[in-house]
């Protein structure tokens, strides 16, 4: 009998420790989570794109072009840094409205 009591004290004790740990994480990661969502909907509404995935990596994609564009016209050749800018104002006119 006197062991029943101790098993069973460990076991609330243990089970407090498990479960402290999962409300830490889950107040941690959840804080996260809404700081990423704010970052993202702050993003999509200064910039005036819709709040969806399929907008984000459109914006990551005009970006990735015009970078492109930039890096080609610091290699001296005009004619592919204006056509890699071109593309990648193109995307990111036709995402902002």
């Amino acid at each position: 009998m006197g062991t029943e009591g101790f098993f069973d004290s460990l076991g609330q004790m243990v089970g407090k420790a498990i479960r402290f740990i999962v409300d830490l994480l889950s107040g941690v990661l959840g804080g996260l989570w809404g700081a990423m969502d704010d970052f993202f909907h702050g993003l999509a509404r200064a910039i005036g794109i819709d709040v969806s995935i399929f907008s984000f990596v459109l914006l990551f994609l005009g970006l990735l072009l015009l970078y492109s564009g930039i890096r080609a016209f610091m290699r001296r050749s005009i004619f592919g840094g204006l056509i890699w800018t071109l593309l990648g104002l193109l995307v990111l006119s036709w995402l902002i409205h």
